[in-house]
């Protein structure tokens, strides 16, 4: 493995976490276990490295950066909830993210106004709250209101402090998970809401039984009725509205 050392620290020496051992030690940290806790920390810097990688065209130190993502790991890991099914990395991400930009903005030597550095500080710490208090990424309007502005002063004072950054630069990688910012690029259809609705929805689809699974599959995805689903897998029509009324029910406690 590459070997990369910041902040002291080798991350080639780092420990690498299974699924299995990672919600173990989220239940150790749930009951207060200390050690626990500073294991599954360590065993994630790399998450914050990779998201550190992001902001290579800033000109402030890489260690410096790094010790700000970390503050942002640790806040997430605060306010991780484990009954929810997300990955912890799907939480941790936008936190670790928003705690560099803190740092940045309190760095930049871009010259922003008052004024408008004031509204970018407000939004930001409520979008911080925000996510806390529901543990999804809020929508603009929502920040807005929570702050009491007006939606596109919030947009040009986040945009004013953030850095800038190429479209082909990674967004995040644990490892397991890649994505370039070009990636996120949204379309008028899409926005922070939909987006975690599409994590909350694949996190909930993995736990629906494979029978339901195939049903909602042709008749969401695939347009098909519930005569054309009935004769394609040999049950009753009746069967099949069960099984999706079922499923649809299922999905519904899951993402509530």
């Amino acid at each position: 493995m590459h070997k990369v050392t910041i902040s002291g620290i080798d991350t080639s020496s780092l420990p690498k976490l299974s699924a299995a051992k990672s919600r173990e030690l989220l239940d150790r940290i749930g009951e207060g276990d200390e050690e626990a806790r500073e294991l599954f920390l360590r065993a994630n810097m790399r998450l914050v490295l990779s998201v550190v990688g992001r902001f290579s065209a800033s000109r402030e130190s890489a260690d410096d950066l790094f010790q700000a993502g970390i503050v942002g790991m640790m806040k997430a890991l605060n306010n991780f909830d484990r009954t929810l099914g997300m990955r912890f990395s799907t939480y941790a991400v936008p936190m670790i993210i928003g705690e560099i930009r803190r740092y940045l903005r309190d760095r930049t030597g871009v010259k922003v106004p008052r004024s408008m550095r004031d509204t970018a500080y407000k939004a930001l710490k409520a979008r911080e709250k925000l996510v806390e208090n529901r543990m999804e990424d809020p929508a603009l309007t929502e920040i807005a209101a929570e702050i009491g502005a007006d939606m596109r002063q919030v947009a040009c004072a986040l945009d004013a402090v953030s850095e800038p950054v190429s479209f082909f630069e990674p967004a995040f990688s644990d490892g397991e998970d890649g994505m370039q910012l070009i990636d996120q690029l949204a379309d008028e259809k899409e926005n922070a809401d939909s987006w975690s609705e599409r994590i909350a929805l694949a996190e909930a689809l993995k736990q629906v039984p494979e029978r339901e699974l195939a049903v909602l599959k042709m008749r969401y995805f695939d347009g098909k009725t519930q005569n054309e689903i009935s004769e394609k897998v040999g049950v009753s029509q009746a069967q099949v509205s069960r099984l999706e009324k079922s499923a649809v029910a299922r999905l519904k406690k899951l993402m509530e």
